[in-house]
């Protein structure tokens, strides 16, 4: 088993607006990709942040190597629940998921 932040060059996450959130999974080459690829599902990414797999959108940019993954943020930005006002902080459960590599 191998942390993602392992396998991928950065992972980062943002706001995408005041009500939702992308986390972006740069992976530094094909191969790298490709492995991301066959690994990091919609499913896999709805457990981790604990959202329904209907909301989570997923987006692939082959050309650059990057995945991004979109869902509604679990509070508006600015709210009096917002913990993490950039969002920046939900890419660390990415980066510690741990993924079967072969």
């Amino acid at each position: 088993m191998a942390r993602l932040a392992d396998v991928a060059v950065a992972i980062r996450s943002k706001n995408a607006g005041p009500y939702s959130v992308t986390i972006d999974v740069f992976c530094g080459s094909d191969r790298s990709y490709e492995t991301i690829r066959d690994i990091l599902s919609i499913d896999a990414v709805a457990r981790l942040y604990r959202v329904p797999p209907d909301i989570v959108r997923r987006f692939e940019l082959p050309t650059l190597n990057v995945f991004k993954f979109s869902f509604p943020r679990p509070a508006v930005q600015g709210s009096f629940r917002d913990r993490d006002m950039h969002a920046a902080q939900l890419a660390e459960l990415l980066k510690e998921h741990e993924v079967q590599i072969d």
